[in-house]
C-alpha cells in the first residue's frame, strides 16, 4: 500500500497503516507528535502500536532537535542475522538439547557473564572499534560511570522481554540464526539519566506532552546526549556481534561433522538516531521501532515467538525516511496478553518451536502480536522480501 496522509499540527502524518485500525493512545502520541516545533517530518509503519514516551513503529525527523523518550530506554536495540552451511536435514528430530546449549552459551533475562567476554577469543568477531569503544566509556555521564563492570558482563547478553535468540529455516531448507537485543542496563540508565535532564529544560516546559522533550543543537545538553546515544548504540551493535559469535560456536561444536560456516552478518538497529538528509535538509531522524530502509539496505523484519519472519532489502522511499517497520507490532498490551491467553494458548500457537512454554512469557504469545503478513502486505512500498524464515528452536529469558 501506499500511505494514508492525515493532518497533523506542524506537518502532516505518513501512516502505513490504516488509520482506524491504530488504537486511541497512539493516535494520540502522534498527533502530540507532529506539534513539536522543531518537527520536519513523521512517518507511521504498519506495526504502529502505543509506546512509552513515543509511539512504537514512528520515524520522526527533526531539524536540530532530538527527542531522549522518542529514541527511548533500549538504546539501539535490533536484530541480526546470519544464513548458515546447514541444512535442515542436518538438524536432530530433537532440538531440546540445542536450546540447552544455546541458553548456557548465551545469559538470559537478568544474566550476565562472571568476566566480559574476551573477543578476540571468539570465531571471526569484528573486534575493530571495540577498544575504541571502552576507552570511551569515561566520557559517558558521570550518572552512570559506576555501572562500567555490570557493562562489561553484560555485553553478550540476551535480557528479556520481547528480546530472543533463534535458529530458523528459510522456504529452501537453509538454516539462519536470528537475534534481538539491545544495550542492556546501560542503554536504559543512560536514556533514563537524559529524559530526566530534558524534561528540567525551559524550552521544553510548554509542550503538549512531557515525554516529548527534546534536546536542542548547539547547547552542552544535546552534545551530552549525542555522545552517550552513540556510545549506547555502539554497545548494542557489540552485544549482538558478541551473542551472534557465541551462537556460532555452539553451532559449529554440536555439528562438528558439518564444518559449519556462515554467511557474512545482516544487522540493523530500530530504536536509533540517524543524521540524514531529506529535502535539502540535515535532518536527525529517530526510529522508535523502524529500521532504516534505504535503496539496497539489508533488514530483519520479525514475527513472533512462533510465525515468520522475513530479511528484506530496502526500496528507498523517501516518503517513509527510507524506513520500513520493525516487526509485526503487538496489538495488545503484555497485561492483555496474560489475562486472555494461557499456557495452554501459547502451546497450541507454538506448536513445533522448541521454547518455553510457560506462563514466564505468556505475554509473548504469537496471538499478542499483529499478523506479520499483513504487516508485510502493508509496506510493499518499502521493502522487499529476501528470505522468509521460520524458527524451530526460541530462546527467552
Amino acid at each position: 500500500m501506499s500511505y494514508i496522509e492525515v493532518p497533523g499540527a506542524k506537518v502532516p502524518i505518513r501512516m502505513w497503516a490504516d488509520p482506524a485500525s491504530v488504537e486511541e493512545g497512539a493516535m494520540r502520541q502522534l498527533q502530540n507528535t507532529a506539534t513539536l516545533p522543531w518537527i520536519k517530518g513523521l512517518a507511521v509503519m504498519p506495526d504502529v502500536h502505543y509506546g512509552k514516551g513515543a509511539t512504537v513503529g514512528s520515524v520522526i525527523a527533526m531539524r536540530g532537535a532530538v527527542c531522549p523518550a522518542a529514541v527511548g530506554v533500549d538504546i539501539g536495540c535490533g536484530m541480526s542475522a546470519v544464513k548458515t552451511s546447514l541444512t535442515a536435514n542436518d538438524l536432530p528430530g530433537d532440538l531440546s538439547r540445542l536450546r540447552s546449549k544455546i541458553e548456557q552459551a548465551i545469559p538470559v533475562g537478568r544474566g550476565l557473564h562472571r568476566e566480559m567476554v574476551d573477543p578476540s577469543r571468539l570465531y571471526a568477531f569484528p573486534t575493530t572499534g571495540w577498544d575504541d569503544l571502552w576507552s570511551r566509556f569515561d566520557g559517558v555521564a558521570d550518572a552512570v560511570k559506576y555501572r562500567r563492570d555490570r557493562a562489561e558482563k553484560q555485553m553478550g547478553t540476551l535480557g528479556s522481554g520481547n528480546h530472543y535468540a533463534e535458529l530458523c529455516i528459510d522456504m529452501h531448507g537453509g538454516v539462519w540464526i536470528l537475534l534481538h537485543s539491545g544495550s542492556r542496563n546501560i542503554g536504559k540508565e543512560l536514556a533514563d539519566h537524559h529524559i530526566g535532564e530534558a524534561q528540567k529544560l525551559p524550552h521544553n516546559q510548554g509542550l503538549v506532552d512531557r515525554d516529548l522533550a527534546v534536546f536542542v543543537s548547539d547547547t552542552p545538553q544535546m552534545a551530552a546526549y549525542r555522545n552517550d546515544l552513540y556510545w549506547a548504540q555502539e554497545y548494542a551493535k557489540y552485544n549482538r556481534a558478541v551473542m551472534m559469535a557465541l551462537f556460532q560456536e555452539v553451532l559449529r561444536r554440536e555439528f562438528r561433522k558439518a564444518k559449519v560456516a556462515f554467511e557474512p552478518v545482516i544487522s540493523c538497529h530500530h530504536n536509533y538516531v540517524a543524521e540524514e538528509r531529506y529535502e535539502g535538509m540535515d535532518l536527525l531522524v529517530t526510529r522508535k521501532g523502524a529500521i532504516r530502509a534505504g535503496s539496497g539496505d539489508y533488514g530483519i523484519i520479525p514475527g513472533s515467538m512462533g510465525t515468520s519472519s522475513y530479511i528484506v532489502k530496502g526500496l528507498g522511499n523517501a516518503a517513509a525516511f527510507n524506513s520500513a517497520s520493525h516487526g509485526a507490532g503487538r496489538r495488545m498490551s503484555r497485561s492483555e496478553a496474560k489475562r486472555r491467553f494461557t499456557t495452554r494458548d501459547l502451546e497450541e500457537q507454538t506448536r513445533g518451536v522448541e521454547c518455553r512454554k510457560d506462563s514466564g512469557v505468556l505475554d509473548e504469545i504469537p496471538g499478542a502480536y499483529k499478523p506479520i503478513e499483513q504487516v508485510m502486505e502493508q509496506q510493499r512500498d518499502l521493502v522487499e522480501v529476501v528470505a522468509k524464515l521460520k524458527q524451530v528452536v526460541n530462546v527467552k529469558g
